[in-house]
């Protein structure tokens, strides 16, 4: 749904905000955005340096080179170190400063200096939701479809996926408008388990993957929205306890603007594409296609040498940020559905 997800009602139901900010009600069928803080750009974690080493001068040196190059020789460096060349030239600047960077952290870890912190695996999350064209104040959104796609960190590789379709209860019938908006059909919904079932089997398939046992892992999503908004109010309509292993994620929005210094207005799914040189793959708003592009952008900022780390939480129905400075921690390993009553 990414951006058409901006309008979400949530009269009656027991969301709460940090920073509640302006709702912005551009679209139908869409998310609140909340004003989101900014945060600054994400790079080594403070743990393993307070950025005295040597190493960092180095890199700043040559950030300050980079910032001197003109789009061509920009251009023509990456390919001489045979990396992506597509992109705009704020992109490709971040592109370069990131590989040397890394090149320069790799060393230093050989002489034991400051080193980079990654999880093994990144679980892209991108729910679909019932919704209306007018998106009336008392209607409850409920999750239709929930997607996963798994990346593996170090072969930077989208190694698997999980769908399913989800039955809605309070509103068991489709609106026109979120049939041709989601391509989610009346039959498939119906045929479809209720959500406590559908999460039971994610997770299973996070369990049957060793996720939060043996490797370390996180939860992604475009926006704070799938977490704090969709998740939490699903959980309350179907009398669940909040799932622990979602209650942190990465908000790739927030870290996409830090990281290439852009305007939160250049932060939505197509414009983030659009930018890294990238087109959109497949049907917009379904839910796994849409995991699978926000997956994508993920995988080129690695690529780039971000390092995505937890920057968000939910905390009593509350969303808070997680700061820079905290300690790179991954989601706890999954426990099945646990009953409010």
């Amino acid at each position: 749904m990414d951006e058409h997800k901006e309008n979400i009602q949530t009269k009656d139901v027991n969301v709460k905000m940090s920073d509640p900010g302006e709702e912005e009600k551009t679209k139908p069928c869409s998310r609140v955005i909340p004003e989101e803080e900014s945060a600054p750009e994400v790079s080594s974690p403070q743990s393993n340096s307070d950025f005295s080493h040597p190493v960092y001068k180095e890199i700043a040196l040559a950030n300050g080179q980079i910032n001197r190059m003109s789009r061509d020789e920009l251009k023509k460096k990456l390919a001489d170190l045979q990396l992506d060349t597509r992109g705009v030239k704020d992109v490709m600047k971040k592109r370069l400063k990131s590989h040397y960077k890394k090149h320069k952290l790799m060393q230093s870890a050989g002489d034991g200096g400051p080193t980079d912190t990654y999880y093994d695996y990144i679980c892209v999350v991108d729910f679909e939701a019932t919704c209306e064209e007018d998106n009336p104040a008392d209607f409850h959104h409920e999750i239709i479809e929930f997607p996963m796609v798994l990346i593996n960190t170090h072969t930077l590789e989208i190694v698997d996926s999980f769908q399913e379709y989800v039955r809605p209860e309070l509103n068991p019938q489709l609106s026109d408008f979120c049939v041709k908006l989601t391509g989610i059909t009346q039959k498939m919904v119906d045929e479809a388990d209720t959500f406590p079932g559908v999460l039971q089997r994610v997770v299973d398939w996070l369990k049957e993957r060793e996720l939060g046992t043996k490797y370390k892992y996180a939860i992604l999503t475009d926006g704070a929205w799938d977490m704090s908004k969709f998740l939490n109010i699903q959980c309350q309509i179907s009398r669940l306890k909040y799932p622990s292993f979602a209650k942190k994620w990465i908000n790739i929005r927030k870290l996409y603007g830090n990281f290439y210094k852009v305007p939160r207005a250049q932060t939505k799914l197509s414009t983030m594409l659009e930018k890294l040189g990238l087109k959109y793959e497949g049907r917009p708003h379904s839910g796994l296609d849409d995991s699978r592009n926000i997956a994508r952008i993920a995988l080129r900022m690695l690529q780039d040498g971000c390092q995505l780390r937890v920057n968000e939480r939910i905390h009593a129905g509350q969303l808070l940020s997680v700061p820079s400075s905290a300690p790179v921690e991954g989601a706890p390993p999954p426990h099945g559905p646990k009953s409010k009553d």
